[in-house]
């Protein structure tokens, strides 16, 4: 019986990060209420509050679910990309980033938006960049590749063109050509993290 029980919480669970996903897609973070992510999981607010404390809290695991979907489909992983310093490898890796950009689209939209008014959220945000901006630094360290000084400020400036040129995407669409875009970016980037 307790198993059972356990796996109607679960599926509960993952139901409302679901549909709270959903409501922040189509009403947006702000405007999306409790009430609205319980009444479209087909549960109340005390059901929720079981779940998760906040909508900041729901919105935190969905943050967690990104990144694990982004990082699931790292293989190599990127500190590897970046210590082997290979051209083909690191266009690559951003080829697959671009490739799941309409997959996460809902998440990061939800977790900009979320950034810009909730402290809580914007501190997520900045722990789930500094993780990818981490492994850049770990990668380029491996390699002992430029002084170790400018290793994390390459990290980040690295970091900075993908996520502004996804969040760009995600608002707007291309500007140029998806392989154009990725050329330049390949470019960027082994300047910064391989040259």
């Amino acid at each position: 019986m307790s198993s059972l029980r356990e796996a109607q919480k679960r599926m509960t669970r993952e139901l409302l990060l679901r549909e709270g996903l959903r409501c922040f897609e189509a009403k947006g973070y702000g405007a999306t209420t409790i009430d609205d992510i319980a009444a479209a999981a087909g549960t109340t607010r005390t059901t929720f509050y079981l779940h998760f404390p906040s909508k900041a809290q729901l919105l935190r695991e969905l943050i967690a679910v990104v990144d694990t979907i982004l990082t699931t489909a790292d293989d190599p992983p990127l500190a590897a990309v970046i210590a082997s310093g290979d051209r083909a490898q690191i266009r690559t890796w951003l080829s697959r980033k671009i490739d799941q950009w309409p997959e996460i689209r809902p998440y990061v939209t939800a977790a900009h938006e979320a950034a810009a008014s909730d402290a809580e959220i914007r501190e997520a945000v900045d722990e789930w960049f500094e993780s990818a901006i981490g492994d850049i630094e770990n990668g380029l360290d491996r390699a002992d590749r430029f002084e170790g000084s400018t290793r994390r400020i390459r990290g980040v400036l690295a970091f900075g063109q993908l996520e502004f040129s996804s969040v760009r995407w995600m608002r707007r669409g291309w500007d140029v050509g998806r392989d154009e875009a990725l050329d330049l970016m390949t470019d960027a980037w082994c300047a910064l993290l391989a040259d």
